[in-house]
């Protein structure tokens, strides 16, 4: 009873702010209309339209909220992370020295700025010369900053390390039953265990490749679920993370694949001579297939979801109106939940794939 009650105040006060951000809208609107400063609907697209690859890019800030003052200044609400730089020596200092790059940041005598979130070397006046394809010709230090993107990364692996090692120990003392987190994780180990890893790698070999089964699992999972609050995280679909993760299974399944794996790559039993010549190349270009297709498929996925849903909530401050927004706002309501769904079965086919690899590499075929 509790808990409905618990609910249903949370839905009040949502509404209730949903209301009230929309008056403030519409005020706001009213006195841009009095001062003749209202934008047009052609201005307001064009906003939308650049903030959308804006919000999905890195950056070396932690933005939670922001907004402009009434002298016109942009008053920012989040904390700074580390700039560290390799440039003739080492350059380390706090991301606030950019100010959201609206100024220039000096460490030691060099100037940085930053330029569509990539640091560039320059004066004290903040020079950026570009080419003819307006890509900045200024030369850039090594950048070895904890950006956003890492940051998130370090604290889901902090999350993930503290979550098991107290399963663990909750196991080790020989507990009939989880408590807390564990009633939680023990189905979804077990699911995993049970359904995609002895079904795809054997009973005989699947316990050696359950540590990195569920450690992808719940990484992409916990990382896709923050990409969906309004922290603005966005690292799975940073394709240098989505690499990384298809390159270490890449790794794996060629480090630890049986010999009938390679002899059915370069030499396959029963085709004929020739046709293994033709083959082989095919076979081989298949081993690097697969994890590119890993790479692109969680990368596509996860940034089509950001975009199409930063799309239609753009559309509530385009249409300006009740019915507009109020449509806008249903519609990424409902694909919000969508995409709850997404996050997890993102993780669930990263997961389902790389134990279909791992699974192909140590088959024992059968040469009678």
């Amino acid at each position: 009873m509790h808990r409905k009650i618990t609910v249903k105040a949370l839905t009040l006060i949502f509404f209730l702010f949903s209301i009230v951000s929309f008056a403030g809208d519409n005020d706001k609107t009213k006195e841009e209309k009095a001062h003749g400063t209202e934008k047009t609907k052609e201005q307001r697209e064009k906003e939308v339209e650049e903030y959308i690859p804006h919000h999905l890019l890195d950056s070396h800030d932690f933005s939670l909220f922001s907004y402009t003052s009434d002298n016109g200044e942009h008053v920012y609400f989040g904390f700074p992370l580390p700039v560290i730089l390799w440039d003739n020596g080492l350059n380390v200092f706090m991301s606030s020295k950019f100010h959201h790059g609206e100024t220039i940041a000096k460490s030691g005598e060099n100037y940085y700025k930053l330029d569509h979130g990539k640091i560039y070397k320059t004066d004290a006046v903040g020079t950026i010369t570009y080419d003819a394809d307006h890509h900045a010709t200024n030369s850039k230090p090594l950048d070895f900053s904890i950006t956003k993107n890492v940051f998130t990364v370090m604290m889901v692996g902090v999350l993930m390390f503290f979550m098991f090692s107290r399963m663990a120990k909750a196991y080790k003392n020989n507990e009939s039953m989880p408590k807390g987190m564990g009633r939680l994780l023990e189905p979804i180990v077990i699911y995993i265990r049970d359904d995609i890893a002895r079904p795809n790698i054997g009973e005989k070999h699947y316990k050696r490749y359950m540590s990195y089964l569920l450690t992808v699992f719940f990484f992409i999972w916990i990382i896709n679920l923050l990409g969906l609050t309004p922290l603005g995280i966005n690292v799975t679909n940073n394709i240098a993370i989505t690499f990384c993760l298809a390159i270490i299974t890449y790794i794996i399944t060629t480090a630890t694949a049986k010999k009938d794996y390679w002899k059915h790559i370069f030499w396959m039993p029963g085709v004929p001579t020739p046709m293994k010549f033709i083959l082989m190349p095919i076979e081989l270009l298949g081993t690097f297939i697969k994890p590119f297709s890993l790479m692109i498929r969680l990368y596509a996925n996860i940034t089509a979801g950001h975009i199409v849903l930063m799309s239609i909530l753009g559309m509530i401050f385009i249409a300006q109106n009740w019915l507009g927004g109020s449509l806008s706002f249903l519609l990424a309501m409902v694909l919000g939940i969508l995409e709850l769904l997404v996050a997890a079965l993102q993780a669930y086919i990263f997961t389902m794939l790389s134990a279909l690899y791992f699974g192909s590499a140590v088959e024992e075929h059968d040469h009678h």
